[in-house]
């Protein structure tokens, strides 16, 4: 008499073990919102003369998509207003993929500036004139290539 309950209780035992695991519960469906990439302040860079303000964009310096956050400083000197910009990247090969994306978005055939490794042209029917220094990525923003060109000199010397 002891031998089937002992079969029965060890039958069911064993039957009691496959039984299926409740599920773990399901992961929250929203998407967790990543903190924009910290942005380095370089606003003390920018020339003092005629500055109105500076600041620090936080993503799409100049509206671009392409490029990441930088700082900007706005100027206004004998009635004309122009934009200073620095982008402060990873590394010196990503600045200069920074600044072929820069010229990809100036209109047709931004002039190329050998002495300062850059490109002039216009972006939103306004002149654009960028360059790459070190990991560095900068230009001015609403001047004619004379009037940005030693702007642009004067902001390369800062960037070390």
């Amino acid at each position: 008499m002891r031998f089937p309950a002992l079969v029965i209780f060890l039958v069911g035992l064993g039957l009691a073990g496959c039984g299926s695991s409740p599920e773990p519960p399901a992961a929250p469906s929203t998407a967790v919102k990543q903190a924009p990439p910290h942005v380095q302040d370089h606003t003390v860079l920018f020339p003092d003369a005629g500055k109105i303000d500076a600041r620090i964009v936080q993503n799409h310096v100049l509206d671009i998509a392409a490029l990441p956050g930088g700082s900007i400083a706005n100027y206004s000197v004998k009635g004309k207003t122009y934009q200073m910009f620095i982008i402060d990247t990873d590394s010196n090969q990503n600045a200069a993929f920074m600044m072929l994306d820069m010229k990809a978005a100036m209109a047709k055939d931004p002039d190329y500036l050998a002495h300062i490794g850059g490109y002039f042209g216009t972006y939103n029917g306004k002149p654009l004139y960028c360059f790459a220094k070190l990991h560095y990525l900068a230009g001015v923003y609403g001047l004619p290539r004379d009037k940005a060109d030693p702007l642009a000199i004067e902001l390369a010397a800062q960037l070390n």
